[in-house]
């Protein structure tokens, strides 16, 4: 289809001239004489874009502008303008018009002016589609009472500016929620940047969180912006909060109160603005009591608390989940979509799932892959999901043989070590990461993407 253009405009041979030039450029093009024409073909036949002059006897330009951009606002409107009047032009941009034209009119400007608003209406359109498409992609998938209250508090807090506190268990899906707060703020159009609080190195987070200057320490060869800069006028999503030092956490505290921050190494102060998400899968309040959590930055963070139901809470959603969860792995995978029978799905929703929403997606992307049929049936679940195989199951060498892909042996292979390690020191999380050479909160980290629980 061509595009379609409103030529409004007083003199019959502008109309005439104007709409017989660019219908040899292939566009199909109405004319009104009046506002008021112009407002009921608009009313009745949206067009993709509006010329409209200015001088007119009855409703003018100004006027037909602001009618038609309050109704209309996805409508390009181009001004057409005599001399003498570009302070009036000036107010119809601010109001909303995308360009303005000087008479005489030159063709070649009118097509170029006509182009250029067109194309940035389709860039518009196009932001407006990813950006719906990217709040599917982050939608909380249940109609479960627990997700019904998360969903209301999420739709309440997420137009504000208030700083957000999201509490659950590790894989309940915290940095969804965070997504979805931020994806329907006014604040989307600008970056939401994660800070995983666990992962960072207690001497590397003001670096990571401030920035700092050439040669401000060891390595640091160039200027690097933080992420809190990096977050201006979007949102900072603190994961994990809880693992930040008390050193940290004093320092963090008085930046976010202020706003205002200097690199490491540097003088100049650096003003932000920046709406805080911080997620945490402890309970705060005990963490204060035993010491480990500032009881004045958990007050400033817990403006507006959500806290994401473990799954256990929302079996009725297992369902819907596994659903989702079956048609994003097999348009990933590739291969045709498979379906659940009713046995299988009554064996996953009974299991407790201590992984949560996480081990139930890591679980059906693993039937997905070693299924061959089309259906997934009851004896195609493994243990611990299903009780029938309790005492049978395979050795670690037939699963890691059984696999087609090095990921996923080496998910199971990981997964296993783990566990024995975990075994072999009695849970003790600390004497089994010195153990295998990692750190503690990359050993978290791992179990939790794993889907292993104590």
């Amino acid at each position: 289809m061509f595009p379609t253009l409103l030529i409004v405009d007083d003199e019959p041979s502008i109309l005439q001239s104007l709409s017989g030039l660019l219908e040899d450029e292939g566009f199909e093009v109405t004319t009104a004489s009046n506002g008021y024409e112009a407002l009921k073909f608009i009313e009745s036949d949206s067009p993709d874009l509006v010329l409209l002059d200015i001088w007119m006897p009855g409703i003018d330009g100004i006027e037909t502008l602001q009618e038609i951009k309050k109704d209309n606002p996805f409508i390009q409107v181009i001004i057409i303008t005599g001399h003498g009047a570009v302070e009036t032009a000036v107010k119809a941009t601010k109001m909303g018009a995308f360009d303005l034209i000087e008479k005489p009119l030159s063709i070649d400007k009118v097509i170029v002016t006509i182009n250029n608003a067109l194309n940035f209406r389709r860039l518009e359109e196009e932001n407006k589609y990813l950006r719906k498409k990217t709040i599917e992609k982050n939608a909380i998938n249940g109609a479960s009472a627990p997700v019904r209250e998360l969903k209301k508090g999420i739709a309440a807090a997420a137009p504000t500016d208030s700083w957000i506190l999201i509490s659950g268990e590790n894989g309940t899906g915290k940095e969804l929620v965070a997504r979805t707060v931020h994806q329907l703020s006014p604040r989307a159009e600008n970056p939401l940047i994660d800070v995983n609080c666990a992962a960072i190195p207690d001497d590397r987070i003001e670096s990571e969180l401030f920035g700092h200057e050439k040669d401000a320490f060891a390595g640091a060869r160039q200027r690097k912006r933080g992420k809190l800069e990096m977050a201006n006028r979007g949102t900072l999503f603190l994961d994990e909060v809880s693992d930040m030092t008390l050193a940290t956490q004093a320092k963090l505290l008085r930046v976010l109160q202020e706003q205002q921050f200097q690199r490491v190494g540097g003088d100049r102060l650096v003003t932000v603005d920046v709406r805080v998400i911080a997620a945490t899968n402890r309970d705060l309040v005990k963490e204060i009591e035993k010491g480990r959590f500032r009881e004045d930055l958990y007050y400033r963070l817990n403006v507006v608390p959500l806290r994401v139901p473990a799954l256990r809470e929302r079996r009725q959603d297992i369902p819907a989940l596994v659903e989702v969860f079956l048609d994003d792995f097999s348009k990933q995978n590739r291969t045709p979509a498979k379906q659940i029978s009713s046995e299988a799905l009554e064996m996953l929703i009974r299991y407790s799932w201590p992984g949560n929403v996480r081990e139930l997606k890591n679980l059906v992307g693993r039937l997905v892959i070693m299924v061959n049929e089309p259906i997934i049936e009851a004896s195609d679940i493994p243990e611990p999901y299903n009780p029938g195989l309790e005492g049978a199951a395979e050795s670690i060498e037939t699963r890691l043989f059984s696999v087609h892909r090095l990921e996923t042996a080496r998910d199971l292979f990981e997964a296993e070590f783990i566990r024995r390690r975990l075994l072999q020191h009695h849970n003790d999380l600390e004497r089994t990461a010195e153990a295998m050479g990692v750190d503690l909160p990359g050993l978290r980290r791992k179990m939790a993407g794993l889907a292993i629980e104590i």
